[in-house]
């Protein structure tokens, strides 16, 4: 056990496109809390933050867009071509980054941290791991994920991968070697049976009942979804035409590397599902899907109140809903919840508008709650 007493700290690196993030949910679906280093430094730079004047000081005024925010992407194209620039903001951001981590870490109750950082080896968060994890991946499969699914040109993308250094170097510093290039069920092999060598008293994704309310159709259990009922999920999400889509298991096995789901159920019958990712300690729940004959204002306190729970253990600061129109029309249940309807702007601190916009379907309805009145990040 290193800085943190009590805590053991996971340092999960690996270039860019090479499937960090997907392995640190997985590590938080086995137990550990997880924390978003590089969403932290964007956090830090954000209008109001400590490191918002530094950066305009240093890069200059035409850094800044039109809604007063940095523009990352001018940012980004700077400083991964003028080594001496990334030398310059890194000075800046990772101070107020660790401020940040040291803030989170001592007030979680988990025991496993997982802190993903592209650049964890070369900053103070090394010292602070006691073990090292890389994810690796082929070029080929870096460039196509960054043009795929960040949209990147595909000169940008290339430039952001030659602006690192050779994935061999992170590998040499690793205990712990995940190979990303594979099947989700691969990665999701490799990742539990390292875990069980490092967290064996923590070793089982848990099924237990979470929480339980009697109704008119009996007895309603909600218990957390796990990768092995991905295809009872999958066939479950099959029944709602409106899903524009047909859903497998290799789908749902996709989508635990991006949000956790709790599941309702009457009896051993799968009637209900809620999907929800926490990132940059922003809640938001992506997936509410009940049949139409469970009662929903037993139902949908039961899977609401249970998702702020577990919220409120990863220190999540606010509550967003994206419904549809005949759930967010439900007042008579979300007003006793304390949920209203928003717009993104609506919600005034910058790093939730970004995180209601980045995650909001198209077409969906915006419901906000705040889970606790002081704000953990207050400036970062």
């Amino acid at each position: 056990m290193g800085k943190w007493a009590g805590k053991l700290v996971i340092g999960l690196t690996g270039n860019i496109g090479t499937g960090k993030s997907v392995v640190r949910r997985m590590l938080e679906h086995l137990g550990a809390f997880g924390i978003d280093a590089d969403a932290l430094a964007h956090r830090a730079i954000a209008k109001g933050a400590p490191g918002y004047k530094k950066v305009i000081s240093q890069f200059g005024q035409w850094m800044v867009s039109d809604d007063g925010e940095i523009d990352r992407k001018k940012l980004g194209r700077l400083v991964f071509n003028d080594p001496e620039a990334l030398k310059i903001l890194e000075e800046i951001v990772h101070p107020l980054v660790f401020q940040a981590l040291d803030y989170i870490i001592k007030r979680v109750k988990h025991k496993v941290i997982v802190i993903e950082a592209i650049k964890l080896l070369e900053s103070e968060i090394k010292e602070t791991c006691d073990s090292i994890w890389v994810t690796q991946t082929p070029p080929d499969i870096q460039l196509e994920r960054l043009v795929i699914r960040r949209k990147m040109s595909v000169v940008d993308a290339q430039q952001r991968i030659d602006a690192q250094p050779p994935q061999e170097e992170k590998i040499k510093a690793a205990q712990v070697v995940i190979d990303n290039a594979g099947s989700v069920e691969d990665t999701w092999k490799q990742v539990n049976d390292n875990w069980l060598k490092l967290v064996p008293k923590q070793a089982s994704e848990s099924e237990a009942t979470l929480a339980t309310v009697q109704s008119i159709s009996g007895e309603l259990t909600v218990r957390r979804g796990t990768p092995r009922r991905s295809n009872e999920i999958a066939e479950f999400f099959n029944q709602f035409p409106d899903n524009g889509r047909s859903f497998n298991r290799r789908d749902i096995m996709e989508a635990f590397g991006e949000k956790a789901f709790l599941v309702l159920q009457a009896g051993e019958t799968m009637v209900g599902i809620l999907g929800w990712q926490v990132e940059n300690l922003v809640a938001r729940t992506v997936d509410l899907r009940i049949l139409d004959h469970v009662p929903y204002d037993k139902a949908i306190p039961l899977l609401i109140n249970e998702m702020e729970r577990a919220s409120g253990e990863l220190q999540c600061e606010i509550s967003l809903l994206f419904l549809n129109e005949k759930m967010a029309k439900l007042e008579q249940i979300w007003h006793p919840l304390g949920y209203e309807i928003r717009t993104p702007d609506e919600l005034k601190v910058i790093a939730w508008m970004f995180a209601a916009r980045d995650s909001m379907p198209e077409g969906s309805i915006l419901l906000f709650k705040k889970l606790r009145q002081d704000r953990v990040l207050k400036p970062i």
